[in-house]
C-alpha cells in the first residue's frame, strides 16, 4: 500500500440548500488504519466542518455506520489496508440527513416503542427456570448494537419505508416472540402493521451484520412462519378456531 491514500467523503448540509458532492482528501497512511481513522485526521488537519458521528471506536456501538465503496459498514470496522488507494464513504442512504456522514435514525426507536412489549405468564414462580437451549435461541439477537446497517442495506427498506418496519424490529420481535415466558403473538402486528409481507429474503440484512446475527435465517423466516400459520394456513386457522373453549354465559 501507499504511503497516502485518497479518501472521497460525501458532504452536503441540508440546511444551505446546496447539492451534494464527493470531496477528495489525501490522508496519510499507518499500519492498522481503520476507514473512521482517516475520517478523523480530516475533521482534525483538513477539514473541522465535516460532520461525522462516532464513539467507543471498538465496534460496540453502531454509531459510525456508513457507506463505504457503495457497501454498508462500521467506519471502525473497516480496515484501510483491504480497500485499496481509493476509498468512498457516504452517509447511510435509508435515513435522512443531518449533514455529511450523520444521518438521522431516530424512527428506529419510534418504532421499536410500537412492538408490543414483554408479557410474561402469569402465575410463575421465581425465579424462572429457562432451558440453556432457549437462551441461546433468544441471546444471538440481543448483541445487536443497532448499526441500523441492515436496515440501510434493504432495497425493501429504502423504497417502502413506510410500509416495512424492517430487519431491525423483526429481530426485536423475535427476541420476544421466542422468549419461553413471553404470552404474546407479535405476527399480527408484522403481519399487518410491519409489512413482513414485504421481505423477500434476500440476506443482505445478515451479510452486513458486524455482530453476525443470522437475521433472515433465524428470525425472519421463523417470523414470517409464524404469520403464515395464524393469517394464511387455512388448515392451521381451523384448527386453532375450533380448539377455542367456548364463551359460558
Amino acid at each position: 500500500m501507499n504511503d497516502k491514500i485518497t479518501i472521497s467523503i460525501f458532504r452536503k448540509d441540508p440546511a444551505s440548500g446546496e447539492e451534494g458532492k464527493f470531496v477528495d482528501y489525501e490522508v496519510p497512511v499507518k499500519e492498522g488504519m481503520v476507514v473512521l481513522d482517516a475520517v478523523n485526521y480530516v475533521t482534525e488537519n483538513m477539514d473541522t466542518t465535516l460532520a461525522v458521528r462516532w464513539n467507543c471506536k471498538a465496534a460496540r456501538c453502531g454509531s459510525c455506520a456508513a457507506e463505504i465503496n457503495n457497501r454498508p459498514a462500521l467506519m471502525c470496522k473497516t480496515r484501510i489496508d483491504i480497500l485499496g488507494d481509493k476509498i468512498k464513504v457516504a452517509p447511510m442512504a435509508a435515513f435522512p440527513l443531518v449533514k455529511d456522514l450523520v444521518t438521522d435514525v431516530s424512527e428506529n426507536f419510534e418504532t421499536d416503542r410500537k412492538i408490543p412489549g414483554f408479557t410474561p405468564r402469569e402465575g410463575v414462580e421465581s425465579p424462572w427456570i429457562i432451558p440453556q437451549m432457549d437462551v441461546d435461541r433468544t441471546k444471538e439477537f440481543r448483541t445487536c448494537i443497532e448499526c441500523f446497517l441492515c436496515m440501510d442495506v434493504c432495497h425493501v427498506v429504502r423504497e417502502h419505508k413506510k410500509d416495512y418496519v424492517g430487519p431491525r424490529h423483526v429481530i426485536k420481535a423475535a427476541s420476544l416472540d421466542m422468549h419461553p415466558m413471553d404470552t404474546v403473538d407479535r405476527s399480527k402486528y408484522l403481519n399487518k402493521e410491519g409489512g413482513l409481507g414485504y421481505c423477500n429474503i434476500t440476506k443482505c440484512c445478515q451479510e452486513v451484520c458486524p455482530e453476525h446475527i443470522k437475521i433472515t435465517d433465524n428470525a425472519i423466516i421463523q417470523e414470517k412462519e409464524r404469520a403464515v400459520d395464524n393469517y394464511y394456513d387455512p388448515i392451521a386457522m381451523f384448527l386453532k378456531k375450533i380448539s377455542k373453549k367456548p364463551k359460558v354465559d
